[in-house]
């Protein structure tokens, strides 16, 4: 009898262990998740997703608390403020202010006349700083008044960063730059011209800089400027970055759903995570230093142990979460994997932050049904055919369809531009 109570016993715990396990993965968004950030006190987390919606959850739990809906389109920037309360950024140019509990913001900031990708906020806990496609900065004073504006980047500021003496901010875009603004005496900013688009930038306890480049490297530099070096991170672009609190470790998260972990002052990477394959769009570190949070195109919160690599919880690997599964080896499928967080292939599927694909091909610009497009877009003549999505990202979103709200990016092969249209062709083809 003992030992079958204790067989029982272990049977019973291996199943609590599994089920908390499983439960470690957070649910419930209705689209990509853009964004993450975890409270100082490691208990609670803040989402924000393609779904428009931003979620506040219990870590303690893994529950979610609350769903914040007020941005008229994806959310892509979320922050803790030192108080507790919680700041969103969106792609409608909005910053929304939030009190735990209550269901519409505490306040609202406008000025941004582009998507907002990227909040920080100050280490007095006086000033949030807010990144746009815009070309500029903004610092916000949180207790009330008019915000200071940064301006210098040509193209989009992807990423912002206060230094943790709070003297300096810390900016970097599509335009390959880093610019260290001095926040006292209007000094101009030191800038550091990189060879690359920059996609995110974290700074660690030290001062030191660390920048996401779309050429698949990290980059470091020094408080003042000066490049310290880089690491190859994976085999994509890096899209985020973030930086453990005690400094050692830098994860650094990747288009097609790695996550390579750094050990920054040996400038090696130490070890890769390995997930469903698809976009992960956001990366935080708990208080902990070791736990990592990521969130991707999979609508999913994943926890990671950094220092050994294992996931917390389950990995579901190309499974029918992954709309490419289906179209292993081909390489346009690869190609358009950088699009999956923001567009779709099939009707049943609907649309993302941008409309869905299903039968693009002989339809005119913006006339989808069901999506609200740029006021811009509905005066262009276009009906697309192969040949036109080719010339839009041979020159760019932003100058073949002026007023897109669609991410600058291009695709400079020629080969890749072919693969990519010849995939459309089969994969949005009208049943």
């Amino acid at each position: 009898m003992s030992r079958l109570f204790r067989f029982l016993t272990l049977l019973l715990l291996a199943l609590a262990l599994s089920a908390g396990a499983a439960e470690a993965q957070l649910r419930g968004h209705g689209g990509p998740v853009r964004a993450v950030a975890i409270a100082p006190d490691g208990a609670t987390a803040i989402s924000g997703s393609f779904d428009s919606s931003a979620i506040r959850w219990s870590l303690a739990r893994n529950a979610a608390e609350q769903v914040l809906r007020f941005h008229e389109s994806a959310v892509n920037a979320v922050t803790f403020l030192p108080d507790g309360r919680i700041a969103s950024g969106g792609e409608d140019g909005k910053i929304a202010i939030w009190t735990a509990g209550n269901p519409q913001p505490a306040r609202v900031f406008e000025g941004h006349t582009a998507p907002i990708v990227g909040l920080a906020v100050s280490p007095d806990g006086a000033t949030l700083a807010s990144a746009s496609w815009d070309h500029t900065i903004r610092l916000w004073p949180l207790a009330g008044g008019e915000p200071g504006i940064l301006q210098g980047h040509s193209q989009g500021v992807n990423g912002v960063a206060f230094a943790r003496d709070g003297k300096t901010l810390v900016s970097v875009g599509y335009d390959a730059t880093v610019r260290i603004w001095p926040l006292a005496g209007g000094s101009a900013p030191a800038i550091v011209t990189l060879p690359t688009p920059l996609n995110s930038v974290a700074v660690a306890p030290d001062g030191e800089i660390i920048a996401a480049g779309a050429d698949r490297n990290v980059w470091f530099l020094s408080p003042g400027g000066e490049q310290r070096g880089n690491v190859d991170a994976g085999e994509t672009p890096i899209i985020s970055v973030a930086v453990s609190g005690d400094g050692v470790l830098v994860a650094a998260a990747g288009i097609r759903g790695s996550v390579g972990i750094i050990e920054r002052r040996a400038r090696t990477l130490a070890r890769t995570l390995v997930g469903p394959g698809l976009p992960v769009w956001s990366v935080a570190f708990f208080p902990d230093h070791r736990t990592l949070l990521t969130g991707g195109t999979d609508r999913m919160l994943r926890r990671w142990d950094a220092v050994t690599g294992d996931p917390i919880g389950s990995v579901a690997l190309g499974g029918p979460q992954d709309p490419l599964a289906a179209f292993a080896g081909d390489h346009g499928a690869e190609v358009f994997r950088a699009c999956v967080a923001c567009h779709t292939l099939t009707p049943d599927e609907g649309n993302r932050a941008g409309p869905t694909l299903h039968g693009i091909f002989g339809r005119r610009i913006a006339t989808l049904p069901g999506y609200n497009f740029s006021p811009a877009l509905k005066k262009l003549d276009i009906v697309w055919t192969p040949e036109l999505v080719a010339k839009l990202f041979e020159i760019g979103p932003a100058k073949y369809t002026p007023g897109t709200k669609m991410p600058e990016q291009k695709i400079t092969s020629a080969e890749d531009r072919l693969a990519l249209t010849r995939f459309l062709e089969k994969a949005t083809k009208a049943k």
